[in-house]
């Protein structure tokens, strides 16, 4: 077997806030149907967004299990922190201190899902 084609779907209650929302940090263009959003970076698929009417953000880290999270390394933590919160994400806690030379923080996206920036010169080799 073989599989063809990969794609994350994030289940979501606003689908033009969070395609926007990762369209903007990820740089990338937006095809929209009614109910499903395709985000799309340097020509190639990305994510894909399904519109879900009764959806329910996740209550992680503090309360129920998360439901996924993108861990993504970043060369500048200033300037992607600055610009994820900038496009409506929110800080759900700061393990580490931006200056330190490695580390990650976690955040929630405009529907809840968290994902990390992560930041480490060895991840860069």
């Amino acid at each position: 077997m073989k599989i063809l084609k990969q794609v994350v779907v994030f289940d979501t209650g606003d689908l033009a806030a969070e395609s926007a929302f990762w369209a903007g940090f990820l740089g990338g263009t937006v095809e929209a149907e009614d109910d499903w959003h395709t985000l799309y970076v340097d020509g190639n698929q990305a994510l894909d967004f399904q519109h879900v009417a009764n959806h329910v953000k996740p209550d992680w880290p503090d309360g129920q299990p998360q439901q996924l999270h993108l861990d993504l390394y970043v060369d500048d933590i200033h300037a992607a922190e600055e610009k994820a919160l900038s496009l409506g994400a929110k800080l759900l806690r700061p393990t580490s201190e931006l200056d330190a030379e490695e580390g990650f923080r976690v955040y929630a996206d405009p529907s809840g899902h968290p994902f990390c920036l992560c930041w480490n010169p060895a991840a860069s080799a």
